[in-house]
C-alpha cells in the first residue's frame, strides 16, 4: 500500500531531515521540486531542455512543468510519495490532487510540523554560533534577517494550505519543536494508522 504524504512547515522546521528518515525506514522516494528541476536541467530530456531554457532566462519554472516532472515521477511508482516544496500555493494544491486522482493515486496526509516562531529563530541563530564557532561557514539562510524574510514569505504563500488540507480532513499536526527522534516517531505515528485505515 503506497502512502504519498507532502510535509508542511516552515524553513528550519526539520522537514528534510524527518523526509531523509521515511525514505530510510518506509522506503518512501522525496520528490523534492528543488532536486527534480536539477535533475532534469542536466536530462538532456525534452522536459528538461524546458527547464533549462526557463532557468537561464532566470525566470521561475511554471506549475505546469513542475506538474510535468511530478508526473513522470509517480509514472516510476514505489512505496509512496513525499512531496518537499510543492504545492506551495492553493493552484499547486489542486493541481497536484488532479494529477494524483488521473495516476490512480490519492494524498493520504498533509503532515504539519508545527514550530513556534521565536524558538524556530533561536533555533536557527544557535545553529550559525555552532558553525562559526566549528570554523564552517554559516549558511547565508541561517541569519537572523534572512530567516525572518524567509519565514515571511512561507507563511504569506504557505498558510492557505493548512487550511485547504484541514477542510479535506488530511491536515495532520506534529510538533515541529520536539526532538528529532519525537517527531520522528510522531510522524510514523500518523503513517501506520493510515497504513491500518488503508
Amino acid at each position: 500500500m503506497a502512502i504519498n504524504i507532502i510535509l508542511l512547515g516552515p524553513p528550519g522546521a526539520g522537514k528534510g531531515t524527518q523526509a531523509r528518515r521515511l525514505i530510510e525506514n518506509r522506503g518512501l522516494v522525496q520528490l523534492s521540486t528543488g532536486d527534480m528541476l536539477r535533475e532534469a536541467r542536466s536530462s538532456g530530456t525534452e522536459m528538461g531542455k524546458r527547464v533549462a531554457e526557463v532557468m537561464d532566462r532566470g525566470e521561475l519554472v511554471t506549475d505546469e512543468i513542475v506538474i510535468g516532472l511530478i508526473r513522470e515521477k509517480l509514472a516510476q511508482g514505489g512505496k509512496g510519495f513525499i512531496f518537499d516544496g510543492f504545492p506551495r500555493t492553493l493552484p499547486q494544491a489542486d493541481a497536484l490532487g488532479e494529477l494524483l486522482k488521473a495516476s490512480g493515486m490519492t494524498l493520504d496526509a498533509a503532515i504539519e510540523l508545527k514550530v513556534d516562531d521565536e524558538a524556530l529563530v533561536a533555533r536557527i541563530v544557535k545553529r550559525a554560533e555552532e558553525s562559526k564557532a566549528a570554523g564552517e561557514p554559516v549558511r547565508r539562510d541561517d541569519t537572523p534577517e534572512v530567516f525572518a524574510d524567509r519565514l515571511r514569505e512561507y507563511y504569506k504563500k504557505t498558510a492557505p494550505l493548512l487550511g485547504y488540507y484541514y477542510a479535506k480532513g488530511d491536515l495532520k499536526q506534529v510538533d515541529g519543536m520536539a526532538a528529532m527522534d519525537v517527531v520522528g516517531g510522531q510522524i510514523a505515528a500518523i503513517l501506520d494508522k493510515l497504513a491500518v485505515e488503508a
